[in-house]
């Protein structure tokens, strides 16, 4: 997408190109200031290299609109308000497209872009006309973001490339080289992260199995002991109950032979005391005799003789 984009760009400054190589003096002049202010031209760099350009750096009268091309090339608005006085005045069109580069500009060096310092460098009235420019030069493609009003802030996430002043190739070239030493840094330290890890788990993965071995069998004596122990319990239970008794199995059944035994003997001592008690009573009529329970109605006339009586 930025290749596209950079493209794109190149196209629209194209045609300033080839006007330019035939334009000299105020020609080369006015060129400059359409340059600047057409719609979608954001790179001069080619335009700067031209020789009917070059001259104009050391013409009297025109030299001001060299220098007001490089400010457009590699300046901001900031720069425009310390030297505008050696610089043409700017119409409308130019002073938005600067402050559109002056955006990029400050976008490269930070991602997070506070509105308080986006006021004060483009010198911006309020808040309301600061994002309106934002978002117009959204709309061109050379930034992108989103505008974060809760917090006041501009959320950088795309930027395109300006113009690399002469000199400025090398700097880029060093910080290129402490990034990609940085670079390397971090990867070897999270090459190292990630051995440092790896054999950690695989240490506990050992530990782990050893552990698991060790909790397998553990539990497998826990078992087996009580296992032992209920068996254990099982046999002393007899035992016990023999010891409360006082005798064995085979010394209870002796007992209880001997006990219906005795019974039985005495069932047959009762039974021969009564036959011989039949044998030896007198018989009816002899000795004193008995006293005749009296019956019923015997006992009745009785009662009414004693009536009578009185």
């Amino acid at each position: 997408m930025s290749m596209e984009l950079a493209s794109g760009f190149q196209a629209k400054l194209e045609p300033f190109l080839l006007m330019s190589k035939s334009a000299k003096g105020a020609a080369a002049a006015k060129l400059i200031q359409d340059a600047t202010a057409a719609p979608g031209v954001f790179v001069f760099a080619e335009l700067l290299e031209l020789p009917n350009i070059q001259e104009l750096a050391n013409h009297e009268q025109h030299s001001k609109f060299y220098s007001l091309l490089q400010l457009f090339a590699y300046k901001t608005f900031a720069d425009y308000l310390q030297h505008q006085d050696a610089l043409p005045p700017l119409n409308p069109a130019q002073v938005t497209k600067l402050k559109h580069l002056t955006l990029v500009s400050l976008a490269m060096e930070r991602r997070i872009l506070p509105y308080q310092q986006l006021l004060r460098l483009l010198d911006m009235p309020n808040i309301r006309e600061l994002e309106d420019l934002i978002i117009d030069a959204i709309y061109q493609d050379v930034i992108r973001g989103k505008l974060d009003q809760k917090e006041q802030q501009f959320a950088v996430e795309y930027t395109m490339g300006r113009d690399l002043e002469p000199g400025k190739v090398e700097t880029l070239l060093a910080a290129l080289q402490n990034w990609a030493s940085t670079t390397a840094a971090v990867l070897a330290t999270l090459d190292e992260k990630l051995v440092s890890l790896s054999q950690q788990a695989e240490t506990e993965k050992r530990t782990k199995i050893v552990y698991d071995k060790q909790y397998t069998q553990n539990l497998l004596e826990v078992q087996e002991k009580q296992r032992e122990a209920r068996q254990a319990a099982v046999y002393r239970q007899p035992q016990q109950s023999t010891q409360r008794s006082g005798m064995t199995a085979a010394g209870k059944i002796e007992r209880e032979k001997q006990e219906q035994f005795e019974r039985e003997q005495r069932e047959r001592e009762a039974r021969e005391r009564g036959d011989s008690m039949d044998v030896d009573e007198p018989p009816e009529g002899k000795g004193k005799s008995k006293k005749q329970p009296l019956t019923d109605s015997s006992t009745r006339a009785s009662r009414n003789t004693k009536r009578n009586r009185f």
